[in-house]
Parts: C-alpha cells; structure tokens; sequence
C-alpha cells in the first residue's frame, strides 16, 4: 500500500471540493440575490420521508415541506433530537403536520422495523428523500458488517427505498407521480466504484469510500428508475448535486480544511438553507412532473459523471447490492 495510493482520493476530493466552491462564490458574485426563491404548489394531502432530517440540508427541506401542507415525516436516528425538531418546526409553522420515527440506516433490523412502524399508519408516500449520509469517517463498520460510508449513504437507503417501493407505486398516479429523491455529491465525479472490494477492506481512504458511497447512489437512481419506466411505474427517481454547504458534515476533514471553512464558510459554502432548495425542487416543482433520472444541481438538471450511465455497471452494482441485503434480483 504506497503513500500515493491513500493520499490520491483525498486530493481528488478536495479538488472536486475547490472547483464547486469556486463555482459558488462566482455565482453568488455575479448574481447578487442568488439563490431565488421560488414558489412552488401546495402539497395539502400528500406524505412525505426524510431521512437525516433533523439537521442542516435536511431539516430545512422537511420545514419547506411542511410549510406547503405536506404531512413529512423524519426518519432519524436519534430520538430526543428528533422529537425536539418536530416541536420546533410546529411551532414556526402552526399548521405543520410533522413527526418523528426512529430509523438507524446503520441496521437493516432498524429499517425494516421502520418500514413496519410506516406502513402501520395505512398512509400513502408520495415524495421519499434519501437525505443523511455521514463524511469521511474513520474506518469502522455497521451492525451489518458494511464500511460506514457505503453501509450508510447508500445499503442503508437502497434498503429503505426497496421496502416502501410499493407504497410509492400505489400511492403515485398519471397526472401526479410519486418521487425518489436521492442526495449524492460532486465526489461521484472523482470517485472509483470497486465492485471486488465494495467494503474498501483492501486499501481504506475516507474520501475514497465517501465518494464511492455517492457515485453508487448515482447508478442506484438510474438503475430503479429504468426498472420503474420499464413496468410502466408511476414513480420518478431523481439524483441531487445540494453543492458545499456549511453543514456540521465536516467534522473529520483535515485541519487546513476545518481552517478555511471557519473563516470563509459564510461566503465561499452555502447555508443549510440554499443547500436544501434543490432536494425541494425536486420533491415538488411541476417542471419535474414525470421525469426521472436526472442529476440536478442548483435547480438545474446537469451531466452527471459518464460511468454512472454504464448501464452494465448499473446492473452489476443492483445485483450484489440485492445479495448484500437478501432481496430478490428481480424488477420492481
């Protein structure tokens, strides 16, 4: 194992990291007021998941949600935390239809107990927000036996979504599709997908794993979402690109890194709040009415990384993910 090996992913990914940032700050010099506001449709009636959304991107896209009437519920892994986001986001929106169910996307027993406690309710899903992800953690693995990043950021939500795949399908008509939303990063773009060692158990890099995490969430939503027009679903899945934004994420980044975002976050990143608009948007826009696999990035649809549309690889990662978590590999 050489020094150039373990230190590539890290200076790949903050590049990535510098080139978004850059594109950010020149975007917010050249448009004063960016980003706008828009209004979207209410959504009285309609139910909504997010996970992760008890803080940063997340919790700002479940107030968004709920300030349009959406029943949301958050799916999170810590119970007071939770509890306290619930009563905080009813008491500035007071009309907000807002709970709380413990779900640890590091235990697939937690998920499927999830899952149960959801479907429970005898309630449709119309808008599922694969929001939390952990970042450059150390190395160390989930209940199941995965490597955080990969057992998190996406087993744990190729789980989630497979169990209420269902509740999607039927909740999801003609004129309204359901919608998969799913949260990945500019790292895809550097990121190596090693479907012989997806548990980086050969040669482990922080960095590398983050980004690898993200890249397989890329070839997860163009994956379903092929399978779902293939059947004639009405369901879309969609990848968003929320940019660098100033999230409590950071905490395992180098020092120089930690440095720089302390002392320019509030120009060169985005807030919790710009970084959530691109999940809203594609949760709720009409533009997005029955469109599916697409990168979206600043409320724009984009090119994502050209691997993620090989579409063999797609299905050789759908394959061993289903083996991984003992699901049929079958169509949806």
């Amino acid at each position: 194992m050489s020094l150039l090996s373990l230190a590539l992913p890290a200076i790949r990914v903050y590049w990535i990291g510098f080139r978004v940032v850059l594109h950010q700050l020149l975007r917010r010099l050249l448009r004063p007021g960016w980003p706008l506001k828009p209004v979207f449709p209410l959504q009285n009636g309609n139910v909504a998941i997010v996970t992760g959304g008890t803080r940063g991107i997340g919790y700002h896209t479940v107030k968004y949600l709920a300030r349009l009437g959406m029943h949301v519920i958050i799916a999170g892994n810590k119970e007071k935390e939770g509890q306290e986001t619930v009563m905080k986001i009813k008491e500035e929106a007071l009309n907000a239809k807002v709970e709380f169910l413990y779900c640890d996307l590091a235990s697939m027993k937690s998920i499927h107990q999830f899952v149960q406690a959801f479907k429970a309710k005898n309630c449709p899903l119309h808008v599922l927000i694969n929001n939390a992800a952990v970042m450059l953690v150390p190395e160390r693995k989930t209940e199941d036996g995965f490597e955080e990043h990969f057992g998190i950021n996406y087993m744990g939500h190729f789980l989630l979504t497979h169990l209420l795949l269902e509740t999607l399908k039927q909740s999801g008509t003609h004129s309204h599709n359901a919608r998969i939303v799913t949260l990945s990063s500019a790292t895809h773009y550097v990121a190596e997908l090693r479907l012989n060692d997806l548990q980086s158990s050969c040669l482990y890099s922080p960095h590398g794993a983050y980004a690898q995490s993200k890249l397989a969430l890329v070839l997860f939503a163009y994956r379903l979402q092929h399978l779902l027009t293939a059947e004639g679903s009405h369901v879309t899945v969609n990848v968003v690109d929320p940019g660098v934004v100033n999230t409590n994420l950071y905490q395992h980044v180098c020092w120089a890194a930690k440095m720089v975002k302390w002392m320019t976050g509030w120009l060169l990143l985005k807030s919790p709040e710009e970084g959530a608009s691109t999940s809203i948007y594609a949760a709720v826009s009409p533009e997005l009415e029955g469109v599916g696999a697409c990168y979206l990035c600043n409320e724009q649809r984009t090119k994502s990384v050209d691997v993620s549309y090989d579409e063999e690889l797609q299905k050789r990662l759908w394959t061993e993910s289903c083996r991984l978590v003992g699901i049929p590999d079958t169509a949806p």
